[in-house]
């Protein structure tokens, strides 16, 4: 008899929590996703404000209103959008020659184990080391300007892409190639009809991890003598010490980040829509 009360107590127990579940997550659904947009924005004013006004945190995190005033003064100065046009040309360059190369190193990684046992230790290695440790070596070897930094986002996001795509490859199901190969498709078939198509999931990714990165890098990208730029400006402000358009920049720099965020998503969409996902 005991057990059989314990059971039961049990089963409401368990019954009660999936009900609240059920509450909680039709009450979530009710909630129109660009009104969670609003409510996200709102809570990160308030927590903005509430740094702006810590004596400790408020000199470096000055009020909404002083940064708003900031793009006024950077638009006067006339740097504004040269710098946002200068940081674009600069990571959109080095993501682009970084994709077109990790691509087919990948995929040779992946279907070639002597070039895998050659080239992934070095692309391990190197991936560990910060941009701004080899930032000194590209320019001298490439000069200051525009080159070294597209050099210096093209080795990260190289670095990135390429483990990601491989993995990608590599998980590729081999009865799929070998059904391919009885079917008799030559290797740039089932590259095209085959590799290509499964791993399409992974190249989004590492399209995704890409653009990230190819932002995370700008700092030490623009580090090699540049005349202008997100990064750029963000140091020569902090020499100034003017911390209102530092961090106008620093958000700048996140909002590009979300444009491209959201242009990978479309690109899901067009091309991997048949994944299923979890919301």
């Amino acid at each position: 008899m005991i057990k059989i009360e314990a059971n039961a107590a049990l089963k409401k127990t368990d019954t009660k929590t999936k009900t609240r579940k059920i509450k909680a997550s039709s009450w979530v659904e009710m909630v129109p996703s660009k009104l969670w947009v609003v409510i996200s924005l709102l809570v990160a004013i308030l927590f903005w404000t509430i740094l702006s006004v810590i004596p400790n945190t408020s000199r470096s995190f000055p009020n909404i209103f002083l940064v708003s005033e900031s793009v006024i003064t950077m638009l006067q100065r006339g740097v504004f959008w040269k710098d946002i046009a200068s940081s674009l040309t600069s990571v959109v360059a080095g993501f682009l020659i970084g994709f077109v190369i990790s691509l087919p190193v990948a995929v040779l990684m992946a279907w070639y184990r002597p070039i895998r046992f050659i080239i992934e230790p070095w692309i391990q290695f190197v991936r560990n080391i910060p941009p701004l440790a080899y930032v000194p070596l590209v320019v001298i070897s490439a000069g200051v300007g525009r080159t070294p930094q597209i050099i210096v986002i093209t080795i990260a996001t190289f670095l990135t892409m390429s483990i990601t795509i491989y993995h990608g490859v590599r998980n590729i199901d081999p009865t799929l190639v070998k059904a391919a190969r009885v079917l008799g498709a030559k290797d740039k078939d089932i590259f095209m009809k085959v590799i290509v198509p499964a791993s399409l999931p992974f190249i989004m990714t590492a399209i995704r991890l890409g653009t990230a990165v190819g932002l995370t890098s700008l700092i030490a990208a623009e580090s090699t003598g540049a005349s202008a730029g997100l990064g750029m400006r963000i140091r020569a402000l902090n020499n100034t010490f003017e911390s209102a358009p530092m961090l106008l920049y620093i958000i700048v720099i996140g909002i590009v980040g979300l444009i491209f965020e959201r242009l990978v998503k479309l690109l899901e969409r067009r091309f991997t829509g048949w994944q299923e996902k979890r919301e």
